[in-house]
């Protein structure tokens, strides 16, 4: 995570960072925490992974190692495939998304046995057979590979990078006297500080996101910790490669020539992560393993690490095996009483999930994005956007926690909320800071949007009843992310083409009116045989049969396209369209207004200028609009921020916009999912923070926040309401596009049952119109005393039919 604090770090020099070797442990762990506070927030991280001890040979003779064996003490001097695999499956089952290939450096240069058997299996070298290890583990439970195979030529890391995400090669120390007689590292060829850096450097050129770090205690001094810390961080300043530095504490094991050796202090030790912290700036992440220090957790977080690096749930440390890992709970609960919030990361950190093609091989992509969140660590949900799956607990409890009732939240995050609950702009890192919020910053944010809506609108909650009237299906265009379209290649996702005739439009128009709706929704394709006078036409078809009802219609890509096709101006087109009974734009097509993102979503829709051109348009000539968002596919926070701020600039110049409305992306039957190439939608907290947020970056501009029961569910609809949100949109009647992506919350939820729900929720349910207006008490009877839930008839059309000019009036 990262900040603007974070961003605007001056990075230690080399003189200042030798004058940390006398400075007290205490001054130095406060700031460190403080620096890591301001890159990472309130985040520790750790990966869920199964341990693989691929070979426990190895040439070197570290004398502080047992994980080296000889091939007398082993079975084999290998894991089969098999084995590999039946490990990795049983990491699978828990949940677990990391393979870590632990093994000794090239023992067949120095055991008969290891080459021996590498003949026998059919491979030449020892990372040969790593390569097939780890293209098995991958292929058949979906565990990511993470590989420490030692020293690696060029050509070794190019072949892993393509079955591997990350790798690693710990640096330990880079002073040379530790490989001198009598000392940890003599007689151990792959030790030597010059090998192991150069290492380091081949993996920056050729794009490894790439874990090192020292160990301490092995003789060396403070100063060749500093040295080697130094020597890392100047690897990482040019290649930007180093993921991770472990600062692991030496712990003496019986059996070796270091049995004897004392091991290093817990003070040593924090004096060494602060250092590192110090060294290596707010955003670096520092890790330590909790299996080292198990009784110093709460210190070592206060020392500024903000990671625990692997931990397993089935297979030990077997660099360490006296050591077992902490049960992932006692390590969350460790965690919180340090006043920080344990999440889960993938093997590749945020920074390079965000960045995926320019550091991972793309074999790994469609995974790591399946994977991940908005920001890079891990997927953990099993609740999707649109499903029946019932939220996670731990979120919903965060989302109802009492105000103080948790961990004090970090001042930055106080701060950003006064700045909003004030009513003034947020700046893109703001809001980036905010969508991060995890554990009691997360229910701060949440409780301090509830307050601004209670403020704005009081106990309300309002809903609209309307029906949605998707008129045909048929589209030119190629949204990656759209399931309802029909056109070239969209054959097989749910539904068949179609393109409803004008007397069918009136049909369903009258239906709605005489069930109480006072507003038809209207959106479709674009369909390649309509023009400007199409749009008009549906226009005065619905205003010929029910000259009340309220035509809220036409996104801001059918504004477009129908001003082009008739070579009119944007304005003169809206206001042929207004003449005609048009009332209001809903403010889709927007998805996010970021162009880098657009080119992949929505390669030939409007682009976002082109997108703001048309709602300040609209609202210009009188017409006003809702504003939306789609989240949750391939975009990250800063986008998220870049749209918010967008919409907050747009209606501070207009005033147009009526609502703010989030669209969690409901990925089941997405084409952009299904090639792979996006994420499962927002998670949980994801979703409930962009109400939140929303509510707070948009505020006092936009006054109502909208969230959708279609893809929220019921309980999710609860805690929006209870996170900045006022508003439930409409009653629909008919959902199309939602469901053509695989949602399954149903097609309409009558004004009753809405108004229901609200009362056992405390809340005062409100009807109202598409402004925001009192609706005639007879309509808002009408609507209670609907008939059950009706089934739209949809015509099965051939492609491109033309429309019937004749109207009938009803």
């Amino acid at each position: 995570m990262q900040n603007s604090n974070s961003r605007m770090h001056t990075p230690l020099s080399e003189s200042a960072a030798y004058d940390l070797i006398n400075q007290p442990i205490s001054s130095l762990c406060k700031t460190a925490a403080q620096l890591r506070d301001a890159g990472h927030g309130e985040v520790v991280s750790y990966s869920r992974k199964v341990f693989i001890p691929l070979t426990q040979l190895c040439r070197d003779v570290c004398h502080y190692c047992t994980f080296a064996q000889t091939p007398r003490k082993m079975p084999a001097p290998y894991l089969s495939i098999q084995q590999v695999v039946d490990i990795a499956r049983q990491g699978a089952k828990t949940n677990c998304k990391e393979a870590l290939f632990t093994l000794g450096d090239k023992p067949e240069l120095r055991y008969r046995a290891a080459r021996e058997a590498l003949d026998e299996m059919g491979y030449d070298s020892t990372i040969s057979y790593l390569i097939a290890a780890c293209k098995a583990v991958y292929e058949e439970t979906g565990l990511i590979p993470h590989v420490n195979p030692g020293l690696l030529t060029r050509e070794d890391l190019l072949q892993l990078r393509t079955v591997s995400a990350s790798q690693g090669i710990m640096l330990e120390n880079v002073s040379p006297r530790l490989c001198e007689p009598g000392q940890a590292h003599y007689g151990s060829p792959d030790k030597h500080p010059e090998a192991r850096l150069e290492t380091l450097r081949l993996a920056g050129e050729t794009r490894v996101p790439f874990t090192s770090g020292i160990l301490i205690g092995i003789g060396e001094t403070r100063r060749e910790r500093i040295d080697s810390l130094l020597a890392l961080r100047k690897l990482d300043q040019e290649f930007g490669h180093i993921q991770e530095i472990i600062v692991q504490n030496f712990r003496p094991k019986p059996g070796t020539l270091m049995a004897n050796a004392e091991a290093p202090s817990l003070e040593e030790h924090l004096w060494t992560i602060a250092a590192a912290r110090l060294i290596f700036g707010p955003d670096a992440n520092i890790q330590a393993p909790p299996n080292l220090q198990p009784e110093g957790l709460k210190q070592l977080i206060d020392a500024g690490i903000n990671d625990w690096g692997g931990v397993s749930p089935i297979t030990p440390d077997h660099v360490n095996p006296e050591a077992p890992w902490p049960h992932l709970e006692a390590l969350s609960v460790a965690t919180e009483k340090a006043g920080k919030v344990l999440a889960e990361r993938l093997t590749v950190y945020p920074k390079y999930v965000r960045e995926l093609a320019d550091w991972v091989d793309p074999g790994f992509h469609t995974r790591i994005l399946q994977l991940s969140d908005g920001h890079g660590l891990a997927y953990t949900d099993a609740w999707t956007a649109g499903s029946q799956t019932p939220p996670p607990e731990k979120i919903v409890r965060q989302a109802k926690q009492a105000p103080g009732s948790g961990p004090a939240v970090h001042s930055e995050i106080s701060a950003i909320l006064s700045r909003a609950q004030a009513g003034r702009t947020l700046t893109e890192r703001h809001i980036e800071r905010l969508f991060q919020a995890h554990g009691s910053a997360f229910s701060t944010i949440c409780q301090a949007a509830d307050d601004v809506r209670r403020h704005v609108n009081g106990n309300d909650v309002t809903f609209v009843v309307n029906r949605n009237i998707n008129y045909t299906n048929i589209c030119g265009y190629r949204c990656q992310f759209c399931a309802f379209a029909k056109g070239k290649g969209a054959e097989d996702l749910r539904g068949k083409p179609y393109d409803l005739p004008l007397e069918e439009i009136q049909r369903r128009v009258l239906e709605a009116w005489e069930r109480g709706a006072t507003e038809v929704c209207m959106q479709g394709g674009i369909h390649p045989s309509y023009t400007g006078e199409t749009y008009k036409e549906i226009c005065e078809t619905v205003k010929a049969v029910v000259p009340e009802m309220h035509i809220h219609a036409f996104s801001p890509l059918e504004i477009w396209q129908g001003a082009e096709t008739l070579n009119m101006p944007l304005k003169d087109y809206l206001l042929m369209l207004k003449e005609s009974g048009l009332s209001t734009l809903p403010g889709t097509a927007a998805e996010i207004l970021d162009d880098d993102i657009r080119k992949i979503i929505c390669v030939d829709k409007v682009t976002t200028k082109q997108w703001m051109q048309v709602m300040r348009s609209a609202h210009q000539v009188g017409l006003k609009s809702t504003s939306t968002i789609m989240f949750g596919h391939i975009e990250g926070y800063k986008h998220w921020a870049r749209h918010l701020l967008l919409l907050r600039e747009l209606q501070m110049e207009t005033g147009g916009i009526t609502e703010f409305v989030p669209l969690p992306f409901v990925h089941m039957e997405s084409p952009i999912y299904r090639k792979g190439r996006a994420r499962k939608g927002p998670t949980f907290r994801e979703a409930i923070l962009m109400h939140a947020v929303g509510r707070l970056a948009l505020h006092p501009h936009i006054p109502n926040i909208q969230a959708s029961w279609v893809k929220m569910g019921v309980t999710g609809v609860e805690l929006c309401l209870n996170a900045g949100a006022n508003d439930m949109g409409g009653t629909l009647m008919n959902e199309t596009i939602s469901r053509s992506a695989g949602a399954s919350h149903g097609q309409e939820m009558t004004a009753p049952t809405l108004e229901s729900l609200l009362i056992s929720m405390g809340r005062t349910p409100r009807q109202r119109s598409t402004a925001y207006g009192t609706v005639p008490e007879h309509l808002q009877q009408r609507a209670r005393e609907a008939k059950p839930p009706i089934q739209a008839i949809v015509p099965l059309m051939r492609k491109h039919a033309k429309r019937p000019r004749e109207v009938a009036h009803v």
